[in-house]
């Protein structure tokens, strides 16, 4: 059965491009959000020497991140005001194709099934804004390789991708909000 929610919108690009700041002034704007899961991934895993992490078992990361997007997405299922996510399950396939590892039968699944709206936001990579820190240790490069990749995954599962410009982070939420139909 698939599960087509067009009130949900996804923000996806490489790390450090602004997607999680992006979100939160959709939040402080009365938006429902909901979080990147990799990053609370990252955090948990580490805190108890877990195998979870990407840079120790890419492929346990992956059916973690698989996990918790799903759950994310039935748990926003009941409302009628719009969603945003950061990142959404097609990522998980992107994250894998960038790893070199194929993506197995059930998560190609899981994207056919858990679909959001056909226009999806995409963050390029923003050298200016662009930071490592504990839990984001890819290189600007590893950043910008993992914007291609998701672009990617996400035309070949048919969303038609919308550039989010460079610009201060309450016009990117003008310019999100203009292009959601109310």
């Amino acid at each position: 059965m698939t599960i087509v929610t067009t009130r949900f919108f996804i923000l996806t690009g490489g790390p450090g491009a602004g997607k999680s700041t992006l979100i939160g002034e959709l939040a402080r704007r009365g938006f429902a959000t909901s979080a990147e899961v990799g990053r609370e991934i990252i955090r948990e895993q580490s805190s108890v020497d877990g195998r979870g992490l990407p840079w120790v078992d890419p492929s346990l990361f992956a059916e973690l991140m698989l996990s918790r997007e799903m759950r994310n997405h039935r748990a926003h299922a009941g409302g009628t005001a719009p969603v945003f996510f950061d990142r959404g399950v097609p990522d998980v396939a992107g994250y894998l194709s960038l790893s070199g590892l194929p993506v197995p039968p059930h998560m190609e699944a899981a994207a056919r099934q858990y679909r959001y709206h056909r226009r999806v936001f995409v963050l390029p990579p923003w050298e200016d804004i662009y930071a490592r820190d504990a839990e984001r240790r890819q290189s600007l490069e590893e950043a910008e390789r993992t914007f291609d990749a998701m672009v990617r995954t996400y035309a070949g599962y048919g969303y038609e991708l919308v550039e989010v410009p460079r610009l201060p982070v309450g016009q990117r939420a003008d310019f999100v909000e203009s292009l959601i139909g109310g």
